[in-house]
């Protein structure tokens, strides 16, 4: 027989604490001791769930249904340290619903409705000390996964999904005290795809012909109205870049009709040039324009600097590599750069699994399908910008000793306190992976509106690395050598 429950704690929660979709899975108590399953039922008043065996379901915009806990069936799962409590568990995935993602947290908030804000602009979001007022939390594991242990029955029990400035909550309709709960739909444990299901970071991102890092993240579930210029209240801002060395175009440059058909700044003048601006975006994301652009670079190196000393995330990709390696400050130290002729494509470059995070890397590659070969990653167009990152400095993630090359490096700033991690605050990033690389791939033009230069959907094994490395570049700073942590729970 079952011990007497305990009152829920979720009896009070409100239904629509976040948005009521997807599907879940509970491994409920028959006689046999075999799984019963409860889901969600599309439209209309929910039904009922009951853990001694059965299906019911919860409405999609409809009420939500009830548990009721009992019965005399055998089968009974692990019991919490209660010995009440269940487990949750489930992936998360990236706002698409497609990948699934890394080192996101995840937890049972003591109350959804008192959630800490989340602190717009550039801002010092280190893992060290933090918190959850939470029942339960976790973190994903390399595969995506977590499992939050000792999670009390109830209904209508709210889930918070968090990485950096990424949250979405959603609502659990049931959890069955003494039960495995097993989350199987993608939809409820994804990202947030606008400010209607969550929040976004506010992301600028400046264009470029040689690359079409505007396209990647539209592919990884960023709804297109998010896309906007600096005037409007999208979270992912547009700016475009200079010509390209040789034919001097643009990438991108304008919205298409479609989007409104506005036209973009220029980052040189209108982003790069203002600190206050710069302040307001958690993350700058600049794609290779295929030029060095030192005179439109040089002069505001320095402001650059000070938005990532505090707590800027900066993207940095190929020939961006100049911000770094004309810098007269620490910025020059991180590394060694030069331009190098273009790798054989595709080129087969190493992991580096010598750190924590990056063990980590080398197997979610291969739990999504990225690399075949644990520890190895195939690249299109390889180019040849970075040949070194200076530990303690720098970190490599993805690089080749014949000949030197990074394809991947990390940076903590302020550069000058990369061994003090109490000082450390925000975070670049130098790659050579491009999206543009191989025919019928995405592209970035004046001459094409945005999106329409975006002619793909499915993400590349390099695409796929550019998103793992976007969804780190936006979680909470710490040095590499240490392994992430879930947030310590306080009630």
């Amino acid at each position: 027989m079952r011990k007497a429950q305990k009152p829920s704690p979720f009896k009070t929660f409100s239904p629509r604490l976040g948005p009521l979709v997807g599907a879940l899975t509970l491994f409920g108590c028959s006689a046999s001791g075999s799984p019963s399953e409860g889901g969600l039922v599309s439209g209309g008043t929910g039904g009922t769930i009951s853990t001694s065996g059965g299906t019911g379901g919860s409405g999609v915009g409809g009420s939500a249904g009830t548990l009721s806990v009992g019965g005399t069936g055998g089968g009974v799962a692990t019991c919490g340290t209660d010995g009440v409590s269940g487990t949750l568990r489930g992936t998360v995935y990236d706002p698409a619903g497609k990948v699934p993602l890394y080192n996101v947290v995840v937890y049972v908030p003591v109350d959804a409705n008192e959630l800490p804000p989340i602190t717009e602009g550039a801002s010092c979001d280190k893992c060290a000390g933090r918190e959850a007022r939470a029942l339960a939390v976790a973190v994903t594991d390399a595969a995506g996964n977590f499992v939050l242990e000792d999670v009390p029955g109830g209904t209508n029990v709210p889930l918070v999904i968090e990485v950096g400035k990424w949250r979405r909550v959603v609502t659990i309709p049931s959890v069955a005290a003494c039960e495995d709960n097993l989350l199987t739909d993608p939809e409820l444990t994804r990202l947030p795809r606008n400010q209607s299901e969550g929040h976004l970071p506010k992301i600028a991102l400046s264009t470029g012909h040689s690359d079409a890092l505007e396209c990647l993240l539209r592919k990884i579930g960023i709804d297109d109205t998010e896309f906007t210029t600096e005037a409007d209240d999208g979270r992912v801002n547009l700016y475009y870049g200079c010509p390209h060395g040789d034919s001097n175009l643009t990438g991108a440059n304008h919205f298409s009709d479609a989007l409104g058909g506005a036209s973009f700044s220029r980052a040189a003048s209108t982003l790069y040039s203002d600190l206050d601006r710069l302040m307001t975006y958690d993350m700058v994301v600049l794609s290779c324009e295929g030029n060095s652009c030192d005179d439109e670079k040089l002069d505001y190196i320095e402001t650059m600097k000070a938005y990532g000393d505090a707590g800027g995330r900066i993207l940095f990709d190929h020939m961006h590599f100049r911000w770094l390696v004309k810098s007269d400050n620490a910025w020059e130290q991180v590394g060694t750069f030069s331009s190098g002729d273009d790798f054989p494509s595709p080129f087969t470059f190493s992991v580096e699994t010598g750190f924590p995070k990056g063990e980590a890397f080398a197997d979610w590659l291969v739990a999504v399908d990225a690399s075949p070969t644990r520890g190895e990653l195939s690249i299109l167009a390889a180019q040849q910008s970075a040949q070194e990152a200076k530990l303690p400095l720098a970190q490599r993630w993805v690089y080749t000793d014949d000949p030197s090359a990074v394809q991947y490096m990390t940076i903590n700033t302020p550069v000058e306190e990369a061994e003090n991690e109490a000082a450390l605050c925000g975070r670049l990033v130098h790659t050579d992976l491009h999206v543009t690389a191989g025919a019928g791939s995405d592209f970035s033009d004046q001459g094409t509106p945005f999106p329409e230069g975006c002619t793909t959907s499915d993400l590349t094994p390099q695409e796929k690395a550019l998103e793992f490395i976007l969804f780190d570049l936006s979680a909470c700073v710490q040095k590499e050598d240490a392994v992430p942590v879930p947030p310590v729970i306080v009630r």
